[in-house]
């Protein structure tokens, strides 16, 4: 993975985060009661997509940038790929009901997991 592609899955994922944070404010109860309610799964598709590519390619990073001492940058991709695994698997269930509910979304964006990815990943954006 290179530092575009980091940033892109970075970009992915605020939006998805900000498109979730408005959705959950509508207070929808199914989200074909939502104008935006179609637009939901697709910017959560694009996030678990996104969340995979960092759980299973992230390790690469260093390699591709060269980044030294390579010991500290391993052990906060190990973390922040672990915690892309988690956010994915929290996404992953919410896709899997037949209505999201904007407080199902609200849920969502409390998740400790993708908090601490988020996290995580402004962290690394700013020391690579």
């Amino acid at each position: 993975m290179s530092r575009e592609e980091l940033k892109a899955h970075i970009e992915v994922l605020e939006k998805a985060y900000e498109f979730s944070l408005s959705y959950a404010a509508l207070g929808a109860e199914r989200e074909e009661a939502s104008k935006v309610g179609g637009q939901l799964r697709e910017y959560l598709s694009r996030a678990d997509a996104a969340l995979r590519a960092l759980a299973d390619d992230l390790g690469g990073l260093v390699a591709a940038e060269g980044l030294e001492p390579a010991g500290p940058y391993r052990e906060m991709i190990d973390v922040t790929s672990a915690d892309a695994a988690r956010a994915g698997a929290a996404v992953r269930i919410v896709l899997a009901q037949e209505t999201i509910s904007s407080q199902l979304i609200d849920n969502l964006n409390a998740s400790s997991h993708l908090r601490a990815l988020l996290t995580d990943l402004f962290l690394l954006d700013d020391v690579v």
